[in-house]
């Protein structure tokens, strides 16, 4: 049992020291793209700077699924505070019941009150994204796995980090476990694309972005290593980004 013990311990020895003899070697990211499990009770209490697509992206849901089950209607508003059920339940109306004996009071037009003024129509991306460019330059440290659900870019602290297609920044924040300050642009109904571990964000919440602009500053994971965290999820589902960026 000793002799064993011993040759574990001189293995890992000589693989450390080779690491620090030659080049440098990333340690593996753990959680670096956590879909994190359904609170028992199946709701969520909405922060500060939620969002119905950082909470859809924080629990693997298409944002479509979770505005549908809890009757939020375009261009998808949520307030702080706000209950948002993550499990499939009918939104219940509430009824207003009316008292057939009740004396009808006849009201003045002048306590009539006005209608108020309707909201903005928010254009929301269409169109199908002919084209994925790259987000960032480097290598490629992490490729997409089961446990990370996209690809991890090499780089250095500032290098600049660009939108992979056109569209509207639907998130920039850092209230995702493991994400850091964290991008995501919606570019059509069915594509959103994230961008993770930002040192500096470029865009703010509702910007409409193009094609290779830059958004973001490259940073680091808070095990210190430089690089970009990439995704792109299609009806909530976690895709392998390089089945769609461009050949390089």
């Amino acid at each position: 049992m000793r002799i064993i013990l011993w040759a574990v311990y001189l293995t890992t020895t000589l693989f450390l020291s080779a690491c620090t003899m030659g080049e440098t070697v990333y340690a593996p990211v753990l959680d670096a793209s956590p879909i994190e499990r359904l609170p028992s009770a199946g709701t969520y209490r909405v922060r500060a700077d939620d969002t119905l697509y950082s909470i859809a992206w924080r629990y693997g849901f298409d944002y479509r699924y979770l505005a549908r089950i809890n009757g939020i209607e375009k261009p998808y508003h949520i307030q702080p505070n706000q209950l948002i059920y993550l499990k499939d339940k009918k939104v219940r109306k509430q009824v207003v019941r009316h008292t057939f004996n009740a004396p009808i009071i006849k009201k003045s037009r002048s306590s009539i009150p006005a209608p108020a003024p309707k909201a903005p129509i928010e254009r929301e991306p269409m169109g199908s994204v002919r084209s994925w460019s790259w987000p960032a330059q480097g290598q490629i440290i992490n490729t997409y796995s089961a446990s990370n659900k996209g690809i991890n870019i090499s780089g250095y602290s500032g290098a600049p980090i660009y939108a992979t297609a056109s569209g509207k920044v639907v998130y920039s924040g850092n209230g995702l476990r493991a994400y850091g300050n964290l991008i995501i642009i919606k570019h059509n109904s069915d594509y959103l694309s994230a961008y993770a571990y930002n040192r500096a964000v470029l865009v703010k919440e509702g910007e409409w972005v193009k094609a290779g602009q830059e958004i973001a500053k490259m940073g680091a994971t808070s095990a210190g290593q430089t690089m970009l965290h990439f995704e792109i999820r299609y009806g909530g589902k976690p895709m392998n980004p390089l089945n769609y960026l461009t050949k390089r």
